[in-house]
């Protein structure tokens, strides 16, 4: 029989038996994930789906993988079955871990590194080796691990199945030192780091310059520009950059899509494009590798790396890495978008809760002023001022006209619909500036004659009377709240109310 079908796991555990050395194990685990997925798949459907098998019967089943620490895990963090061969020493019982996130009990140090391999991996459908430290109950322990994808038949990898040793302290230092350590490759380390990094932010600018700093450090490259793209435009503007000296700075530059055919066929087709032999130009770069960040298949940037003075051949290692990258930076750009935008729409909603408050507080005065005329008025008819019926009906009638102007005022208060707008419709009408101004004397004339003042109306002179275009209720608004401010704010003396006619030429507009 082949030795995929034959073989298969078997001739793993085997070597782990004799050998109990993981690096065999890595390469046991690449071949067969090259050569024979359906081993892993025999193992899957031969242990994992085993629906009838108890926490106990999966636990003797591990231990014979002859490994010190053994358990299976899906992506989400689940642990599905679990092994370690000091496990009863510690006072650490299946119960606690199976069926159960693994970082409740035996709990990864640095949980949030420890999860991105595990996608990694799944994603990749590789395996990997590390030193992973866990901690249980205050106490610390480090394996030396080999985690491996359980590939299925048809599907994505979402289970893996990690075998470890464990690891003293004195050989943690020297298994990371170690020349043979099959670790994951710098570029990868790279990707990991900058991630991680513009996983911890949401502001858009932080997330731009760290993206472009640390990659064009890591590559050497002579610019890394990291711009950003809104759908359908001509242009994308430089938001950061890591440039050499003494080369020319481009941040903040618009490049039009148009004179940079590359940028526009890096954000169609989304994936790295290489243009090694680019003619000399204002900008000096003879090779350039762009690709496009984007959320959702919507471009939403693009990393441009730039090699001026001499052409650069990039690395197949390079491109993965720019690429993968891109994906990180999209996600991230698309995530700082959002919060930018949740963060403007807060401040509008705060400007408007301060606008209501600003309102409410301004029209406080606005409601004194009628209601102040209406008690002046009624107070003259209480005190028998009044020197004949007709004097005493006209006293009455300003009372009422004030009680009028108080109701319009109320009435545009609750109108919450207007306020939640931030406009007022008005409706407009010739207004003539006399009645105007009679209206504003009836109703303020009490309240400076309380204060010993005078208020003196001034008409312009000329033989028509003044109609002006507008809304009556809100130019007597006005008037009274700037001639009650002057009353109110006149220790001695008096008030004057004068308009005056600017004489222009005034340009109609219709249909």
């Amino acid at each position: 029989m082949p030795l995929a079908r034959g073989l298969g796991l078997v001739g793993c555990i085997y070597l782990l038996k004799r050998e109990l050395r993981l690096p065999v194990l890595l390469v046991v685990s690449r071949f067969l994930l090259m050569a024979a997925p359906v081993n892993f798949q025999c193992f899957q459907t031969g242990y994992i789906n085993r629906q009838s098998a108890s926490a106990q019967g999966d636990s003797n089943f591990l231990q014979g993988l002859g490994c010190e620490l053994v358990y299976t895990q899906e992506a989400s963090g689940k642990c599905l079955s679990f092994y370690w061969q000091a496990a009863e020493q510690y006072g650490l019982s299946l119960t606690q871990v199976v069926g159960l996130p693994l970082e409740d009990a035996f709990c990864p140090t640095e949980a949030e590194a420890y999860q991105e391999r595990l996608q990694r991996i799944l994603s990749k459908r590789s395996p990997e080796r590390c030193v992973q430290s866990f901690c249980y109950q205050d106490r610390s322990f480090a394996f030396e691990l080999v985690i491996s994808p359980i590939l299925p038949a048809d599907g994505e990898a979402t289970t893996v199945l990690v075998m470890g040793r464990f690891l003293p302290e004195s050989s943690i230092l020297e298994w990371r030192e170690s020349p043979t350590n099959l670790s994951v490759d710098p570029h990868q380390q790279l990707l990991t780091k900058i991630s991680r990094q513009i996983r911890r932010t949401l502001d858009l600018d932080t997330i731009w310059q760290q993206t472009a700093q640390s990659l064009g450090e890591a590559l050497q490259v002579s610019r890394c520009l990291v711009c950003y793209y809104k759908p359908d435009a001509r242009v994308t503007k430089v938001q950061a950059e890591y440039c050499q000296k003494p080369l020319r700075s481009m941040a903040k530059q618009l490049l039009p899509l148009d004179s940079e055919p590359y940028l526009e066929q890096a954000l169609t087709s989304q994936e790295p494009l290489l243009v090694e032999h680019i003619l000399p130009g204002e900008w000096e770069q003879l090779s350039v590798l762009v690709v496009s960040t984007s959320y959702k298949d919507e471009p939403n940037g693009l990393i441009c790396l730039q090699q001026c003075g001499d052409r650069r051949q990039w690395s197949a290692a390079e491109i993965k890495l720019v690429g993968e990258l891109a994906e990180q930076v999209g996600t991230a750009i698309a995530h700082g978008t959002l919060y930018k935008e949740l963060e403007i729409a807060s401040e509008r909603a705060e400007e408007a809760s301060r606008h209501k408050s600003d309102f409410l507080a301004n029209t406080s005065h606005e409601l004194r002023t009628p209601l102040n005329g209406m008690i002046g008025f009624l107070k003259l008819v209480l005190d028998g001022m009044a020197d004949d019926p007709q004097e005493q009906r006209d006293f009455i009638q300003e009372a009422y006209n004030s009680a009028l102007h108080l109701l319009n005022i109320i009435n545009d208060i609750l109108d919450i619909a207007k306020i939640e707008a931030g406009k007022m419709e008005l409706e407009l009408a010739p207004v003539e500036l006399d009645s105007l101004f009679r209206k504003v004397e009836d109703f303020t004339i009490n309240q400076a004659q309380l204060k010993n003042l005078s208020l003196r109306i001034e008409m312009p002179d000329v033989y028509d009377g003044i109609v002006m275009f507008g809304n009556y209720q809100r130019l007597l608004q006005v008037m009274l709240n700037l001639v009650g401010n002057a009353i109110k704010f006149t220790d001695e003396g008096g008030v004057t109310v004068s308009a005056e006619v600017i004489r222009k030429k005034i340009t109609f507009k219709g249909t």
